[in-house]
């Protein structure tokens, strides 16, 4: 057992979740060889397989499998050591890292963070858009921005207030078009929506919007991409009534509204440190202002 290192549990870690030494590979930026004689070592150390070989690459054994979240533990914790040790906690430097849904991400998040780099320049943003809520007691991220209330215990929240969500179309999908008034005349449209069953469809459904995936001609997973797709004029859809107004997009059915709350969220033992303070009071700010 003391010969195992961190190398080894990183390359370990890589092929468990990319599926093969050559995408382990990749994400690690060293040779495929690497990888396997570290894996070897890492079986041998312990004296156990981790991995068998399968038409789909390599499936982990059970005592890999077993391992897995042990691994990505120390993964984690090996980044935020990383991240703390960026620089000095009275400085506003070093690296931060942000988790928000893809469309806050991608869409409201780059503005609010440029005029915090602007004064900031030794300030290093890591932003990773996902609709998955990362964990931040876990700190797989020092700052989130939530659709949820958090729940847990030792963490520092601020809640920002309802985004709310709207029924949009482009000017030129609508034009030549019979102008919807109501939901009975969504029929004769096309409608763009998600390709399976979600929170997201299940709310709008709540609502009062009577719409199934079987009425979507344009599906897909992501948010962003629905969004994208409203933009191209490819039919009518759901997203953030500031973002729709923003990109002069036309505001259908307006009895329509889903309202969703949202959270900027940190670990309260952050709090102190200057640069996670810094860029959770500008999210706070930020988001805010993007409400209006």
């Amino acid at each position: 057992m003391s010969e195992v290192d961190w190398e080894q549990q990183r390359a370990f870690l890589a092929v468990l979740e990319t599926g093969s030494l050559s995408g382990a590979a990749r994400h690690l930026n060293v040779a495929q060889p690497t990888v396997r004689t570290r894996i070897l070592a890492l079986e041998a150390a312990l004296g156990t397989a981790l991995f068998t070989r399968s038409p789909g690459g390599l499936t982990p054994t059970e005592r890999g499998q077993a391992l897995h979240e042990h691994a990505r533990a120390m993964a984690l914790a090996s980044d935020a050591f990383v991240r703390t040790a960026s620089a000095a906690p009275d400085e506003v430097a070093g690296t931060v890292r942000i988790t928000a849904s893809e469309v806050i991400a991608v869409e409201v998040l780059p503005a609010i963070l440029r005029e915090v780099q602007r004064q900031h320049p030794r300030l290093v943003i890591a932003l990773s858009p996902s609709n998955r809520n990362e964990d931040v007691l876990r700190r797989e991220a020092d700052v989130a921005v939530r659709m949820v209330p958090p729940k847990q215990e030792a963490l520092v929240a601020r809640r920002i207030g309802a985004v709310p969500l709207g029924v949009h179309a482009h000017p030129d999908y609508l034009a030549g078009r019979p102008f919807p008034t109501g939901f009975e005349d969504l029929a004769g449209h096309r409608l763009i929506g998600p390709e399976r069953d979600s929170a997201m469809l299940r709310q709008v459904q709540e609502a009062n919007f009577p719409v199934r995936i079987a009425d979507f001609s344009f599906r897909a997973e992501s948010d962003h991409a629905q969004l994208a797709a409203i933009r191209a004029g490819l039919g009518i859809g759901v997203c953030q009534v500031p973002i729709g107004a923003r990109d002069g997009l036309v505001r259908l059915l307006p009895d329509f509204e889903l309202p969703l709350e949202t959270w900027v969220v940190c670990h309260e033992d952050l709090r102190g440190l200057a640069r996670v303070r810094t860029v959770f009071d500008a999210l706070v700010t930020g988001l805010r202002t993007y409400l209006g």
